[in-house]
């Protein structure tokens, strides 16, 4: 007999645990296993299983209450199913709790199977400037795809199957336990038909029964203006198929963005890096700068200094949620391997700064001066 699960080991939970407790390990669990994030990966999505099957006993008070129960009493309490003939009528009302959990497990009413196909995922290598105005692109890969033929099925024509004669097309059968307390009863998936309810009397030629064929998938993206890093597109429906006709799982494609040599980005908005000569920047002028689709001209205003940033609004990424701006961080550029005669005229128009200059220096040196206590040094 196998053994049964701890689904507090599961939640990594105390026994004593309280319903927040319970909720809270729950929570940080889904996120950490939810399908979404391991495409493909069977021991994760096994281990989400086992996580949700877990809370739906441990946050019911019944169930938990009967789950106890069992883990302290093993083969006793009927865990699973319902007390048959009324074996726990005389005990408080274990027999009304067991008969609630057993319809909350199924009852007499069919398995539930997550019959859907598991998602595939996909990284897209994108330029700056396709992520930032939008495009298209085909991507290409292998998947399970639902049989056409037979529908998804795996059975000729889609109908060659006949209802299981176990389980009568439910999916599951129930076992059946004599104890000291009565009679206990256990339901599982039907071993005849796995579960499914139905038995393939004739297998479809072109999938063999399995109900999907491999192949080679192309699909086409409308990528929308304004994807970054770890954006990513959700296709319905092209993922690997599903199980007995069930629903195909979904194609998700995850978008890398390259660097661009002159932007960066945060969110809508953009940023250059513009170098301005230092006749520009001292008497202003107009410099040509570039934005996502064209270059335009903007004005340097007088007396502009190294790291300053302009803003231009409405330069920035245009997308579905609206514009960004443009910022504009100047950097001075000063000459260098000057002529003499550049120099001589350099240093006459510096002298005529000489003044104003010195005014400017001083003040910071009495201000130096005074952070430390000592003498000036510029007298």
């Amino acid at each position: 007999m196998a053994e049964k699960k701890n689904y507090y080991e599961i939640l990594g939970v105390s026994k004593t645990a309280s319903e927040d407790e319970i909720k809270a390990a729950y929570k940080k669990l889904v996120k950490q296993y939810h399908p979404d994030l391991h495409p493909g990966d069977k021991l994760a999505a096994e281990k989400f299983k086992e996580i949700n099957e877990a809370n739906e006993v441990l946050s019911d008070k019944q169930k938990r209450a009967a789950y106890d129960y069992e883990q302290e009493h093993p083969g006793m309490g009927g865990f699973g199913g319902g007390a048959g003939a009324g074996g726990f009528g005389g005990f408080g009302g274990f027999g009304d709790i067991f008969d609630s959990i057993f319809q909350g497990f199924g009852g007499s009413a069919s398995v539930q199977r997550d019959t859907t196909g598991d998602d595939i995922q996909r990284e897209m290598t994108l330029s700056f400037m396709d992520a930032a105005k939008g495009c298209t692109k085909e991507i290409v890969y292998s998947r399970n795809e639902p049989c056409k033929t037979c529908r998804g099925t795996g059975a000729k024509g889609g109908t060659a199957y006949k209802t299981c004669g176990k389980c009568g097309g439910k999916g599951q059968v129930r076992y059946t336990q004599d104890t000291m307390f009565g009679r206990t009863v256990r339901v599982g998936a039907c071993p005849d038909c796995g579960g499914s309810g139905r038995i393939i009397t004739d297998k479809c030629p072109d999938c063999k029964g399995k109900g999907s064929v491999r192949t080679e998938t192309r699909v086409t993206l409308n990528i929308p203006a304004g994807v970054d890093n770890n954006s990513y597109i959700r296709k319905r429906g092209f993922g690997q198929a599903g199980v007995d006709g069930g629903a195909a799982g979904d194609l998700i494609v995850v978008f890398r963005v390259e660097p661009h040599k002159i932007f960066t980005r945060k969110n809508m908005d953009l940023y250059v890096d513009l170098p301005i000569p230092f006749a520009t920047a001292a008497l202003g002028g107009t410099v040509k700068v570039p934005d996502i689709d064209d270059v335009f001209e903007y004005q340097i205003p007088e007396g502009t200094q190294s790291g300053a940033t302009f803003t231009v609004r409405g330069k920035g990424l245009k997308t579905r949620n609206g514009t960004g701006n443009l910022y504009l961080r100047v950097f001075v550029e000063v000459p260098t391997k000057l002529s003499k005669e550049q120099k001589k005229k350099l240093s006459e128009a510096a002298e005529l700064f000489e003044v104003k200059q010195f005014e400017k220096s001083r003040k910071y040196a009495d201000n130096v001066s005074a952070l430390y206590g000592k003498e000036p040094y510029m007298k």
